[in-house]
């Protein structure tokens, strides 16, 4: 969705003023120049990310606001679109070299010929949330409610979809008895939850955030801590990751090690500072002036990220059960877990 149909469709709906903490994923791309990328020098790598001003995916441009690309002697541009299976697909038309989105596409690119790993795991929860209207609040209290729902997902084919099925086959109810709506995140998400287009969804922080603050919705199911990963799908699900092509991998190695010292520094320094010292690290426009509340969306968040990059013990036979809950593809087919993520470059940061 380009950022003049984004913004046409807020105007319509009279909802421009709940953009208060969602930057435009095409303004956070175009603003990545100017925030800490080395004024051109050292090696060029592209990344493009499933939502630059989303929290699940903050160690990007907070990596780059601290500086640990430049010292690693890499020249990082930081793309951004609004939904992971953007990202996935410009990482595999080879617009970019990497993608930071969620690790559950490397299985998904598996089954269909695509050799992708995840090289950083940034998470051991999903990060996601399942909000309801306060409309549908009454009625839909569980996933046994999706029946007859509108849905909002971040895109068809995401994570948010894929887990929001999950969810539903899990509790009975038939990936067809539901319509998943691609609604994005942050002010077009608020706007179909508010005005009816959808019944509850999947988003995460800052759209989180701003819904309670807002009292546009409610909490059905809260997936930012491993407890709530647990409880929800039986397991760590990791999550954001940066993942690229594992021939790219295999060929730039010392390229793909820089790249993992800088985001392995910046999971530790997270792990050591506060919410609100790291939202004082990312770029103004992420908070639309309203600071405490998008650290509180950081702090809700922050129970996700690992402090090492490591994929989590067992998180890649979670993630396998819940894609073969729903998709056929995955469901008939033989998929080689070592072979979607690595932990060489991880375990070799110094």
């Amino acid at each position: 969705m380009r950022k003049t149909a984004r913004h046409a469709s807020l105007a319509a709906a009279g909802l421009l003023a709940l953009s208060s903490l969602t930057a435009c994923a095409n303004d956070a791309a175009s603003s990545t120049a100017d925030t800490g990328s080395g004024g051109g020098k050292g090696e060029s790598v592209k990344i493009m990310v499933g939502g630059l001003d989303k929290v699940i995916y903050l160690p990007a441009m907070l990596t780059q606001r601290l500086g640990y690309f430049q010292a690693e002697g890499l020249n990082v541009q930081l793309l951004s679109e609004p939904a992971g299976v953007q990202a996935e697909t410009a990482l595999v038309s080879g617009q970019v070299q990497g993608a930071v989105g969620f690790y559950d596409h490397t299985l998904d690119l598996q089954v269909k010929g695509k050799a992708v790993e995840s090289v950083v795991q940034f998470s051991h929860a999903p990060g996601e949330v399942e909000v309801v209207s306060d409309k549908a609040a009454g009625e839909l209290t569980s996933p046994k409610d999706f029946k007859g729902r509108k849905l909002g997902v971040t895109g068809l084919g995401s994570s948010t979809d894929f887990l929001t099925k999950y969810l539903a086959v899990k509790n009975g109810v038939k990936i067809s008895e539901f319509t998943p709506v691609a609604v994005g995140a942050g002010p077009t998400f608020i706007a179909a939850l508010q005005n009816g287009a959808i019944d509850g969804g999947m988003t995460t922080d800052p759209t989180v955030a701003t819904i309670l603050d807002k009292k546009a919705g409610k909490i059905l199911i809260d997936m930012r801590t491993p407890e709530g990963s647990q409880e929800a799908l039986g397991g760590p699900y990791p999550s954001s990751s940066l993942y690229m092509q594992t021939d790219w991998v295999n060929g730039h190695k010392d390229t793909v090690q820089k790249l993992a010292n800088a985001l392995v520094k910046t999971l530790k320094w997270m792990s050591t500072h506060s919410a609100d010292e790291i939202a004082a690290k990312m770029p103004a426009d992420y908070s639309q002036g309203n600071k405490a509340l998008y650290a509180q969306a950081i702090k809700s968040t922050l129970p996700m990220f690992t402090d090492d990059g490591v994929m989590p013990q067992g998180g890649p036979e979670t993630v396998e059960k819940v894609l073969k809950a729903f998709n056929p593809n995955i469901k008939n087919a033989k998929v080689d877990l070592s072979k979607t993520y690595t932990t060489e470059f991880v375990k070799a940061v110094k």
